[in-house]
């Protein structure tokens, strides 16, 4: 279910500075809460599909979105998520060339996000110095992702990146039970379901997870069990 409020000046200022600390102009602020739309979404929702023309730019205040690319047969490759105080480097290139989505946008744990009207982000890209910094090092830092998940595919044995995948996600989602299916996980990191269940397989007869049906019980020195 999808909660809409028209405006943001019900939102505390203190919870929007927790959420986005970067953004420290009074102007600035001013015009976020002012012509942002608060979004509570709840996991599973689809933001946006490959095609569809951007009509917002999402900044995730709490939760996570899972952003993703379908090649031509439709499978899905996956790319990033958005956490808390982050936007997407890609929306932001559709926005501004004008194209259609590349991407595929779905809620992965239930979020609140601030939508940013296209029309006002090419404002706070000329009025503000404080959103062109966000905007930059926005990029930057998907960059840097990107480098680090091609060094993951170039260098390191598929086991190692199921293992810091299991990592990434009990932190990302503070949990010890990862609820997705084999094959969501194969998606992610771009590989087989078969290869993925094999795998999981070795590590439940180490006693290091215990699988069940589209669920993953993690223990709790998992991190240290496998940096051993």
């Amino acid at each position: 279910m999808l909660a809409l409020h028209s405006c943001m000046n019900d939102m505390i200022p203190a919870e929007f500075k927790e959420s986005l600390p970067v953004f420290t102009d009074p102007d600035l602020v001013d015009q976020i809460l002012n012509k942002g739309q608060l979004m509570k979404l709840d996991a599973g929702k689809v933001l946006m599909e490959p095609g569809q023309f951007m009509k917002m730019v999402p900044i995730v205040l709490e939760g996570s979105i899972k952003i993703s690319r379908m090649d031509d047969e439709g499978r899905e490759l996956f790319l990033y998520y958005l956490d808390a105080g982050e936007t997407c480097a890609l929306s932001l290139t559709c926005c501004s060339a004008s194209k259609p989505s590349e991407i595929k946008a779905v809620v992965e744990e239930d979020a609140t996000i601030i939508s940013i009207p296209i029309a006002a982000i090419d404002q706070f890209s000329n009025d503000y110095k404080q959103w062109k910094d966000f905007v930059t090092n926005t990029y930057q830092n998907r960059f840097q992702e990107m480098l680090f998940a091609l060094d993951a595919v170039a260098f390191k044995r598929m086991d190692e990146r199921l293992m810091g995948y299991i990592v990434k996600k009990m932190k990302q989602l503070k949990t010890n039970e990862l609820h997705t299916t084999h094959q969501e996980i194969a998606n992610e990191l771009t590989t087989s379901r078969e290869v993925v269940s094999r795998l999981l397989k070795q590590l439940e007869k180490k006693k290091w997870i215990e699988l069940g049906r589209n669920v993953i019980y993690i223990r709790d020195d998992f991190e240290e069990l496998i940096s051993k």
